[in-house]
């Protein structure tokens, strides 16, 4: 209960902050490329409930449909301002919307595509126990995922056997010892670590 209402103060004071920006990033991307300012994908939520995730678009229209995932820079399906935006996670922060309708919180394990949940073991479905968030010990550990993936032969297969089970062992890791404490400093950790990059 108390981190449903920290959740709540905290997306009115991020939408109060971040308003402004918000139009400005959202004029950016309508202005660089065709289609809408955001992006909506079916992700699996606490108790495998499907939800809308949404984001601001950074990748051109039907993009999605080439594949999943995103991989390094040269990603052609990236749009310019697509490549700002992700470099410094300002895609993601549509999601305080998520936060504020219920289907997640600002710190939990990220939520996954059916696709990949479908490949989870019955010991890793324990981590639909709990509601997803913006940001976690996983999140943090692969910030930069898509450089990563980008020096794979095979990136989808690097993720699948290498990348997610990593990040499920961490979601766990953060499950086994939550509190509004750790949350706290994951979320600062969070910001930090957006800056420096």
């Amino acid at each position: 209960m108390i981190k449903r209402i920290f959740d709540i103060f905290m997306v009115l004071i991020a939408v109060i902050l971040l308003l402004p920006f918000f139009i400005i990033v959202s004029l950016a991307i309508v202005l660089d490329s065709k289609g809408g300012v955001f992006y909506k994908q079916e992700r699996i939520g606490k108790n495998r409930k499907p939800f809308s995730l949404l984001k601001f678009r950074s990748m051109s229209i039907g993009a999605d449909k080439k594949g999943l995932l995103t991989v390094g820079s040269n990603d052609i399906r990236v749009t310019r301002v697509g490549l700002f935006i992700r470099k410094y996670k300002i895609d993601e922060l549509p999601q305080i919307l998520n936060i504020l309708i219920g289907n997640m919180s600002f710190v939990g394990p990220r939520p996954e595509v059916q696709k990949y949940v479908d490949k989870y073991s019955v010991e890793q479905l324990k981590v639909l126990q709990v509601r997803p968030g913006l940001t976690d010990y996983a999140s943090l550990e692969y910030f930069n995922e898509n450089e990563l993936l980008s020096e794979s032969q095979n990136p989808e297969e690097t993720y699948i056997h290498e990348v997610m089970p990593a990040k499920l062992k961490l979601n766990f890791k953060y499950i086994e010892n939550q509190s509004f404490f750790i949350d706290l400093k994951l979320i600062f950790r969070t910001i930090k670590r957006v800056l420096r990059s």
